[in-house]
């Protein structure tokens, strides 16, 4: 089955929140981990047979570190834009296609989730 493309414009007003079953951290940086369980049978196979590891460690860089503290579940991603913009400035542009493409990202690994 095939994702169907939503438009920018209609990405930006979703609100998305951090599912429970991924637990975070952040270092001292702020640099944001996410980890990722692995499970089902598939994975528990890779696990057994190639030693493939039970939790998956994300590493967020500097931009997705600071938008992914931003994910509340009452802010829209366009809300997020401009405290985006004021941390980093020119570096975020084109900031309402970047914030969209990261969220796109986040949602085909199930790592975040919408609120209505």
């Amino acid at each position: 089955m095939k994702k169907t493309k939503i438009p920018i414009a209609n990405y930006l007003d979703r609100v998305p929140a951090r599912p429970d079953r991924i637990l975070w951290s952040d270092d001292e940086k702020g640099i944001v981990t996410l980890e990722i369980e692995n499970k089902g049978v598939a994975n528990r196979i890779a696990q057994f047979l190639l030693r493939k590891p039970k939790v998956s460690y994300i590493h967020l860089d500097e931009n997705g570190s600071f938008v992914w503290k931003q994910i509340d579940g009452q802010k829209s991603i366009a809300d997020m834009g401009p405290a985006v913009e004021e941390r980093f400035g020119e570096a975020s542009h084109p900031l309402y296609e970047r914030l969209a493409k990261f969220f796109e990202i986040l949602d085909s690994y199930g790592f975040v989730e919408w609120k209505k």
